[in-house]
């Protein structure tokens, strides 16, 4: 049983085998795709975007504890709310952090990455400069240059939650 999916220009054959679906044109395979209520549709694409991100504090400083912390997850809360992506879960260890965010497709993972340490790092500068002045007395500093990034398409998200809440 052939259903054609049209959407502006993309053309797609799904062929439904046991009550999941191929899509011919890819040779992709979509369980369940009419029942994914936890995609989410916009008028080009449907998607279900998440990703475990780590982040390091710079030389590894053991400073994410107390208000310090409790600052933090408050300051990236903020950050989410006036974005394009949402941290499902997130927690610290006293020296790095892990979030699951989900995010849409026209955002890219470097981006997030960037909008969460430079705000972070400027808002937490200023509520707690002069703890963060014993540590980086150079600049103003939080984060390391790099960071960890893994995309859960193959994990169950409720894997990687139970994950990052058993850290710290």
């Amino acid at each position: 049983m052939y259903h054609n999916l049209c959407q502006n220009i993309v053309l797609c054959k799904f062929v439904i085998v046991n009550r999941s679906t191929y899509c011919k044109s890819f040779r992709l395979r979509v369980k369940n795709f009419h029942n994914m209520p936890h995609y989410i549709s916009t008028n080009r694409s449907k998607h279900y975007l998440k990703c475990h991100l780590i982040l390091v504090t710079k030389y590894r400083r053991n400073i994410l504890v107390g208000q310090l912390n409790d600052d933090l997850k408050d300051i990236f809360t903020s950050i989410t709310n006036n974005s394009d992506f949402e941290i499902e879960v997130m927690e610290s260890d006293i020296n790095h952090i892990h979030f699951l965010i989900r995010y849409i497709p026209r955002l890219s993972v470097s981006q997030m990455v960037r909008r969460l340490k430079q705000e972070s790092t400027r808002q937490l500068w200023l509520l707690h400069s002069n703890t963060l002045r014993q540590y980086y007395w150079y600049q103003k500093l939080l984060w390391s240059d790099g960071f960890f990034v893994c995309s859960i398409g193959e994990a169950s998200p409720e894997t990687i939650r139970q994950y990052i809440l058993s850290q710290g």
